[in-house]
């Protein structure tokens, strides 16, 4: 996607071929399975494509709530529900190092920022 350089720019065309309705099933508790049904541009199911499903869960840390959530790998709500705890902690321990990756970035950029040039030296 690229970036916009004014309002004008964005495109809000719908793409009627990648339409999906959206159902939400939830143990109230940890999980959040939300079910993606391919649809035609008329609202009818589209046989044609499969249905995708999306594990999303959130933790608590220091900062406040942390959003975790990943494709899974499933054709049934039941496969689905067999597949939640592990996409979950595979996409816990991808964010894990996504934020370490961020401190070590931000570390050599605070080192470099701190460095003294003494004139003539």
């Amino acid at each position: 996607m690229r970036e916009a350089s004014s309002p004008n720019d964005i495109d809000f065309t719908i793409d009627r071929g990648n339409l999906y309705r959206e159902e939400s099933i939830t143990d109230l508790k940890v999980a959040s399975i939300r079910r993606l049904i391919p649809v035609k541009a008329d609202g009818t199911d589209d046989p044609e494509r499969e249905t995708v499903f999306i594990g999303h869960t959130q933790l608590m840390s220091p900062d406040g709530p942390l959003p975790i959530q990943a494709q899974l790998e499933a054709k049934t709500i039941e496969q689905a529900m067999d597949e939640f705890p592990t996409a979950m902690q595979q996409a816990l321990f991808e964010v894990i190092e996504n934020i370490k990756k961020m401190r070590r970035q931000q570390q050599v950029q605070d080192r470099s920022d701190q460095r003294i040039i003494v004139p003539g030296r």
